[in-house]
This record gives structure tokens, sequence and C-alpha cells, in this order.
């Protein structure tokens, strides 16, 4: 089956042993094991120092992993098991290595980052938060030292100075939206001792599958200190009005809203009798977000109201999502849905995605627990390919059939039943569920029951760690919103538990994502221990609302309610495959409109290198404003006006910037339109794009020489902001979402059919 996998060029197909030479490597690494025992830690230090340079090929890695073996476990006291060399191999392949939850992936991760820096290579192992960076190289750093390599780790509190120093060590650990705000504000500094990242070399990825698909179209912006623009109340209280399919309807999959026919005439009548399709588009816009925000987005679903601010639950780790909030005019639209003050969103400075971070680096590799599933993405949008690591232990989890019911009600009846009665047998219990209120709900239905609960959601998720660790003691039960990128193993609570069959995990309804069940179902089983999972879904469950086939089966329940057939049960299979093809679609949809903006920025930044260290650009600024710079250099010397024209070009040129991406923002937010006219979205988007960024060059030149020539020179050279040269008071830095709004292409023709 693997040859005919690999005939089929299927991704995630390769297993360890697809490396022609694995089978027979293993050996050798033990067979290192008592010459290096004897060695004292200077002495394996020099071996590990030499192991690259003094030998090659397989043979260098055999002799890295039974060094770095010995060094883990002088340090760590850890053996690395075979499973983990075998992923050592794989990362120093480039390649995405899959391992199950427990199997040890951060030391995995460790070795490879320390192998590839003996290979004179800077590495960054970039974690989903800060707490797991600064963790894992805390962890970590007795045997990176032993190993001769140096290491740090930043977090969101690092200075300047803690930053650079970070980034100059051989292996640096850290958030992901960490390093991407430093190459954010690497782009706008003026001195080379302001650059915090040196280079981006080797980038090894944690929970690869997390970060490179389900958040790589999240936007990290850079932003800029600007007026609070206040949201309209009087829309948010206009739309909050507006009842569902009498005055708007949601499509099938959840991800659109728009007015209908009766909708469109009420809030043209509330507002005054505008046209809101005629020339008011900013007030188009604000009913559209507000609609939005009031349909589509749910309170302890998608966001939670703490501390007088709207904060963002994470869809695939269901936990606060730090620093993240939605593009401006729906953050605010939400604010104002909630009564709450607007927050200062800023003038965009720039912007980079997490999967344009991770495609900037030389050399990519990761390693998760759930890779297989995404393999195709992986590969189109990565050039990555997976190999699965074989557990250290046979795996002895049992997972079971889905238990299917027609409505909601009658499933939560039933997983109430089953884990109140396996409570009673001590058997300790983690049920998964898809949102915070489910979570709430939850737990307060099992103490009714009498069933002491433990709670983990984005609310408080101050215990996670010991949660998450106490989580397999006998007779605890856990309810939990998403499991992934916990980074805590849960430990069986001795042998009696093993004895009552281990870990029970629950969910509570599948995922949008087969990897998110994985996740859960990963929690129990860990090295060899035994466990089971198993899923309670429902016709009513939104997941299966893709599939309107299932309909069919509302009649086919037993008195509990419980649908026992195999096609049904093969729907809530098919459902997810469509919400895994939708967001792969969408994915897609925003690499194919972000590469020429990547490319375009890439050109800028060149030009901005030059500007700033070559004086490119003065000659034509000179000949725009000969006289005055005659005159100038004249009374104070060459130097102050060729630091003058850098300024100001440097000036004009991000500024210039931030105006082109704002008229890309604004031009694909409506380019769906263009259907209209028979365009095709993207090849409207690229013209009108490239268009544009022709006259970038000549603008900033102009602009540049019109501030020279008003300027007022002094020996120091011109003072920026005295003459309206000002750089933002403040920046600072979150994560935005790649929203999808509903087109309104359909509600425009009929509003124009009307008319």
């Amino acid at each position: 089956m693997g040859l005919f996998s690999k005939l089929l060029n299927r991704p995630g197909s390769q297993s360890a042993k697809g490396f022609a030479w694995t089978d027979a490597a293993l050996p050798q690494v033990a067979e290192l094991e008592a010459d290096l025992k004897l060695l004292s830690d200077d002495e394996l230090g020099e071996a590990a120092a030499a192991a690259f340079s003094d030998f090659a090929g397989r043979e260098a890695h055999i002799r890295f992993a039974g060094i770095a073996r010995e060094a883990a476990r002088r340090t760590l006291d850890e053996r690395a098991f075979d499973s983990q060399i075998l992923g050592l191999f794989g990362l120093l392949s480039g390649n995405v290595v899959e391992m199950a939850t427990g199997e040890g992936k951060t030391l995995v991760g460790a070795m490879a980052a320390a192998g590839y820096a003996l290979q004179g290579r800077t590495v960054q192992v970039l974690s989903v938060n800060d707490y797991l960076a600064g963790r894992d190289r805390e962890w970590m750093a007795p045997m990176l030292d032993l190993l001769g390599v140096t290491s740090a780790s930043i977090d969101q509190n690092s200075t300047l100075e803690n930053r650079q120093a970070a980034y100059a060590s051989e292996v640096c650990y850290a958030a992901v939206s960490e390093a991407g705000f430093d190459v954010l504000r690497d782009r706008f500094i003026t001195e080379d001792a302001e650059k915090r990242i040196p280079e981006r070399d080797v980038v090894i990825v944690d929970e690869a599958d997390s970060v490179l698909i389900d958040e790589a179209r999240v936007p990290l912006v850079l932003a800029g200190s600007t007026e609070i623009d206040p949201a309209d109340a009087k829309i948010a209280e206009l739309v909050d009005g507006l009842s569902k399919d009498e005055h708007y309807d949601v499509s099938p999959d959840g991800r659109a809203v728009s007015l209908t026919s009766d909708g469109i005439d009420l809030v043209e009548e509330k507002l005054g009798g505008i046209e809101l399709y005629g020339d008011d588009s900013e007030t188009l816009a604000a009913v559209n977000l507000a609609l939005y925000a009031k349909a589509l987005v749910h309170r302890d679903v998608d966001y939670l109201v703490h501390g007088g601010r709207v904060r963002l639950i994470s869809d695939s780790r269901g936990r606060i999502a730090q620093l993240q909030r939605w593009p401006d005019g729906l953050q605010a639209a939400i604010e104002a849905k909630e009564g709450l003050e607007t927050t200062e969103s800023g003038e965009i400075l720039d912007s980079i995605t997490v999967e344009e971070l991770i495609t900037s680096y030389r050399l990519i590799c990761g390693m998760t627990g759930t890779a297989v599933a995404v393999g195709d993405d992986l590969r189109e949008f990565y050039d990555l390919e997976v190999v699965v690591i074989e557990p250290n232990l046979p795996l002895q989890r049992v997972d079971e059939e889905d238990r299917l019911y027609i409505m909601e009600s009658s499933k939560e009846k039933a997983l109430i039943a089953e884990i109140v009665e396996q409570h009673k047998t001590g058997r300790p219990v983690l049920i998964g569920t898809r949102s915070v209120s489910d979570s709430e709900r939850l737990a307060e239905q099992l103490s009714e029951k009498g069933v002491a609960v433990q709670v983990l959601n984005a609310k408080d998720d101050s215990r996670e760690a010991e949660i998450i660790a106490r989580a397999g003691t006998k007779g605890t039960v856990t309810v939990s919103t998403q499991m992934a990128g916990r980074g805590t193993d849960i430990r069986l609570g001795g042998e009696e538990v093993a004895e009552l069959g281990g870990l029970l995990v629950i969910g509570a309804g599948r995922y949008q994502s087969s990897r998110l069940d994985d996740q859960l179902r990963g929690r129990a089983g860990r090295q060899g221990d035994p466990g089971r999972s198993i899923f309670f879904t429902s016709l009513d469950d939104e997941l299966m609302h893709r599939v309107p086939e299932a309909s069919r089966f509302v009649t086919a329940g037993d008195d509990k309610g419980r649908i026992d057939n195999r096609r049904a049960q093969a729907l809530v299979e098919h459902a997810q495959r469509v919400a895994e093809g939708e967001n792969t679609a969408i994915h897609r949809d925003t690499w194919r409109f972000n590469q020429l903006v990547q490319k375009q920025r890439g050109l800028v930044l060149e030009k901005r290198s030059r500007v700033r260290k070559d004086g490119e650009g003065q000659d034509d600024v000179r000949a725009k404003a000969k006289d005055r710079l005659v005159e100038v250099e004249a009374e104070f010397g060459e130097e102050v006006v060729a630091k003058a024209l850098t300024e100001t070009l440097l000036f004009h040129l991000d500024e210039r910037w931030v105006e082109h991406l704002a008229f890309l923002t604004d031009l694909r937010e409506g380019i769906h339109l263009r259907t209209l006219a028979r365009e095709r979205p993207h090849e409207a988007f690229n013209k009108e794009s490239i268009q544009a960024f022709a006259s970038f060059w000549p603008d900033v030149v102009d602009t540049s020489a019109e501030a020279i020539e008003a300027a007022e020179f002094t020996s120091e050279g011109v003072d920026l902001p005295a003459h309206g040269m000002k750089r933002p008071s403040s920046t600072w830095t979150y994560l935005t979402t790649e929203t999808t709004f509903g087109s309104d292409i359909e509600t425009f023709v009929k509003k124009v059919q009307r008319k």
C-alpha cells in the first residue's frame, strides 16, 4: 500500500520508512550509545560540533542523532525513542512530521533545531503562543547548551534589545505572531541598529497544520495612531431590529448574509429615504457590517465581552485569541452591537499573513499530531510533504462510531446520561465542546446531576496546564473547548485508572475539521495507554446543514432519537469534507489575491533598502528641485542635503505604501461586483492594482521634491514633523481575521430590476 500510495502521488502517504536508509539507521544510532556514554560533557559537545563538519549526508545524520539522544539523556533525563529519532530525520529532511499526542514532539523539534544550527544555520522554532515558546525553550535549553548551541526566546514583553539578542542566537523560540510583528516593524526602520531579525533561514513550526492551514490567512497588522472614528450607533440599533427571513437571509453555509427586498425598503425608509445601492457606498458598507455583526458573529461563540472589551475566541483553539481583532469596520460594528466604546483602530501601516511570513523562510519544516488530512494543502501552498511516524508503543485506544441523533435535545440527553454513567465507575472523562456557551451549558447540566466538573474555556484558561494534567485522574470530569495546542499531556492516574479502561474522550459534536476531532481523540491512548473516544452528533448540528440530504433521516430515529443507519453516519463524514473543501477554496482564493500584493510589497521593500543604504532616488529629487538644493548645499553642505533627501524619500515612500495598501483593501472588498460586467474578479484586481502601482515611485519622487522645495533647512537637516512629515506618534500590532463577507450581487441586481 505504501508503494501504491506513492504511485498515486498522494501527499501525506510517506512513512518514515520512505527514507531509503532509515531501517538500517536506527540500529546504527543505537550502536553509538555505548561509546558516547563514555565521553565527558565537553567531549560530547565537541563531537556534536564535528558531526556535520567531519561527516556528510546519511552518516552525519546518524552520528548527530546518537549525540543528541545522549545529550537529552544527560540533561533532560529523556532518552529519545526510536520514533523520535525517525521524527528527527524527518525534520532534518525538510518535511512536516506527524507524531501522535504524547510522543515527544518538543524534544524532536529541539534536536532538529540543534542539528540545523550545527550546520551553520539560524533557526526559529515558532509556537502558537508565548507560553509554549518560553516553556519549550526553558525546558530544552540544557540539552542545547550541552550541544554547544545558543538559544533564547521572546514574548510580547520583550524589549528591542531582548529581541535582537534572541534572534542573534542560533535557535530562537517565539510565537508565530511575535515573529510576524517583528518582520513588520523591521520594514519601517531608518537605521540598521533598529533591525530585529537579521535573516529568516530555517523555521520549525510547532502545531504545523494549525499554523500553516487553519491560520494561514490571518493577517498580522502594524498600525499607527489616528483619531478614533466611532461606530454609527444609529445603524447598529436599526439593524438590531431586523428579523431573519423577513428582512435578511443567511446563506446555508452560514458565511454570508444579505438584506431581502423588504429589508432594503425598511432600512432606506428608516435612514431618511436614501438609496442604499445608489451613490452612498459608505452607508451601505456600514449597514452590511452591522448586519454581519448581528447575524453571523455570536457572543460566547465567536467572542467574549470581558473588561468592557470585545475579545475574540480562536476557532481552532477554543481560547481567547490574544492581540486579535476583526478588520476595523467589523470590530467597530460588534462594539456598537454590544454598546461598547469604539476602540482604537489606527491607520494600517502594513500587514503580513501568516502564510506570507512562513514562506519567507529559506527552509520550512514542522511537526504536529494531525497533518495527513491536509497533505494536499501543505503540498499546494508550501511544497511540503508529510512523514508519518508510528507511535513508540502500539495504540490501544478504541475509537467508536459516532452516535447520531435526530435532534440536538436528544443528543444532549444521551450525552449527559453517558457521562453520568461513566463517572459512577470512576473513569476519567474529557468532553470537548464547540464553544464557550456549549461548555458552560453542559457543565451546568452535569452539576445538576451531581457531577463535579472542571471547565476549561476562553473565559478562564489561567489554570489550563493544571486542569489538563489532572484530567486523567480517577473520577475527574473535564469539559473543554478545543484541545489543539494545549501543550500538556494527559497522564493516567495510576494502574487503577488503566483497569477502568483509561481516559474516555467524548466529543459533543463534530468540528468543522476532522483534524480537530483527531486532536481531541489523541488525548486518550498516549504512549500505549488504554483509552476510548466517541462523538455524539445530531442532524441539528451546524456542520450537518451542509448536507441537505440528511433531512431524509429525520424519521429514522428510535424512541430515544438515535439513528442507527450507516448511510446517515456517512453523511457526517461527508459534511466534514464539504466544510474542509470550503476552507481550502477560501485559502486558495486568499492566496491568489495576496500573490500580487506580496510581489508589490517586495519591490517596495527593495526600493526602500536602496534608498536607505545607497541613496537611490536622490538624483531624481535633485532634478526636480535643482535650484533649491544648489542653494541649500552652498549654505549647509552636501552631507546635510543627502541626509534630508533620504529621510524625506523614506517618509513619502512609507506614506505612499500605506495609501496603496488602503486602495488594495477597498478594491478587493468590492471586486466581486465586477462579475456584473462579466469580468473575472482576480483578473480585474490584478489589472487595477498593477495600474495603480505604476505611479508608485514617480509619486514618491514628486511629493518628496515638493516637500524639499517648501522645507526650511538647518545645519541638522530638515525637521520633518514641523513640515507635515509626521510619522505616527505610536504604533501597535494586532492580528485581524480574513472575513468572508456575503456577496451583494444578487441583492444589487434585484434592486436594479425593481427600479
